[in-house]
């Protein structure tokens, strides 16, 4: 990570704003961002992996390195992650959660192609190390004392807050895993009504993407645990900030929301300094009392913003961040559906329509309710199953007015697949799982390692 001290200094709210602003780009330049994580674990008996070690994370790093011509990153003497260009970035999340940050791409079929792609440098390096990868929303077996902790500063000042300001903060840190997607705006009217659209239809994606149905070896009563801890995790930074619906919303409006959620760190001499609790509102005055008499750089500000966790996150593009991680098919599917229902015009209008008079109660009860009963969940006269339906022909008429095909000449919707059987069946991944767990598997979660990893 570069020094945020070296970034411009900011001296006015309106340089955060502007921040903001100046990631409005034309339609021609509008891209695709995936970004995927994965559990690691040991074949022989599906344990998690360590970060030191012939066979753990960081041997995974040097030879991901080694094979494939990345760079390696470093916090210290600790690598810390792998950069290429042309090929996005792979990370660590606090438990070791292995992930991609995609390229900004052009169109799903060469999203997919990184995504395999990817993989397939993973494997190069894990399977002489008898390593493989499930795709989960959140650790099946593992308890929080079993799992390792990466060696990144800024996770140890995020554990010793998180336990100050809700319950699954370290759940959330340490058990989970997501796939998510990173679109543009062209404006600050575009990206208020694709805000408000894919906030409204979040707990869509959460319900089709559901697969995390088992905590510590057993079924934990939700389809979706990973969507269900984030409801306490802090209330501060989480959720589906409804103040995106109300009038004079923009990007002010998220400015102000972000000055006054609470710090994190302060990245300087290649050092977290730890500022949790503190508020950017008196970083920018000169006040912040672990940096007194200082004001932020850009640099400082951008690394705020990332500390933001609402379902759908603003910076110089919009995340989607409700989606459990899966398989390959459901990590290509997830940036199909947004992409469907976001980079058409027709296809954003239809979807707005759909969703513009539903009150702030009912989007909420939606979030509260999916983890536990996802496409089942009552709305209006019917359920979210109805609503699924629609949206995903809406997307599916998006990806299809888009018209990018591939050499064999299909277009993108090929990559909604994996979610269109879920609509068709009205059972979620977890669904079956459980299944699957309670039957043939005989209640032995490892099964699920076995027959479900990368």
């Amino acid at each position: 990570m570069a020094d945020s001290g070296k970034s411009p200094i900011v001296e006015h709210r309106d340089e955060l704003v502007a921040y903001l602003a100046s990631g409005c780009k034309p339609k021609a330049d509008w891209r695709i961002g995936t970004e995927h994580e994965k559990f690691g674990f040991h074949t022989e008996d599906c344990t998690p992996l360590p970060y030191e070690g012939e066979r753990g994370i960081k041997a995974l790093l040097t030879g991901m390195k080694d094979q494939c011509d990345w760079v390696l990153e470093y916090e210290g003497d600790n690598i810390i992650g792998l950069h290429c260009p042309q090929r996005g970035s792979v990370t660590l999340e606090p438990g070791g959660q292995f992930e991609l940050s995609g390229a900004p791409l052009d169109n799903i079929h060469d999203t997919c192609c990184e995504v395999m792609r990817h993989l397939d440098d993973v494997k190069k390096v894990a399977d002489p190390l008898d390593i493989k990868f499930l795709g989960m929303g959140f650790s099946p077996k593992w308890q929080l004392d079993e799992i390792p902790v990466m060696p990144k500063g800024r996770y140890k000042i995020m554990r010793a807050y998180m336990q100050k300001v809700g319950n699954h903060g370290l759940d959330m840190m340490f058990r989970s895993s997501t796939v998510q997607v990173n679109l543009d705006f062209s404006s600050e009217a575009d990206m208020v009504k694709k805000l408000r659209t894919s906030l409204a239809l979040q707990p869509i994606a959460t319900a089709l993407f559901a697969s995390s149905p088992f905590t510590d070896g057993k079924p934990n009563g939700f389809l979706s645990y990973r969507s269900q801890i984030w409801r306490d995790t802090d209330a501060d930074r989480t959720g589906m900030i409804p103040f995106a619906f109300e009038d004079g919303m923009g990007f002010e409006r998220y400015t102000d929301y972000a000055l006054d959620t609470p710090m994190y760190f302060v990245y300087r001499n290649g050092i977290y300094m730890d500022a949790s609790g503190q508020s950017f509102r008196d970083f920018l005055a000169g006040n912040l009392p672990a940096l007194p008499g200082e004001k932020p750089t850009l640099a400082d500000w951008e690394s705020h913003l990332t500390t933001l966790f609402p379902e759908v996150r603003i910076k110089r593009y919009m995340e989607m961040r409700g989606a459990d991680s899966g398989r390959w098919r459901e990590l290509c599917a997830l940036p199909a559906f947004w992409t469907g229902l976001l980079y058409d015009q027709g296809s954003l209008d239809a979807a707005y329509d759909l969703i513009k008079d539903w009150s702030e109660v009912e989007r909420q009860d939606l979030r509260d309710m999916v983890p536990k009963t996802a496409l089942q969940t009552p709305f209006r006269s019917g359920t979210l199953l109805d609503i699924a339906r629609e949206v995903m022909a809406i997307s599916k008429a998006g990806l299809k007015a888009r018209a990018r095909h591939n050499d064999s000449g299909d277009d993108e919707r090929v990559f909604l697949g994996a979610v269109e059987d879920v609509v068709e069946e009205g059972r979620t991944r977890s669904e079956r799982l459980l299944e699957q767990y309670h039957n043939e598997w005989q209640g032995n979660i490892d099964q699920l390692f076995k027959n479900h990893a990368y």
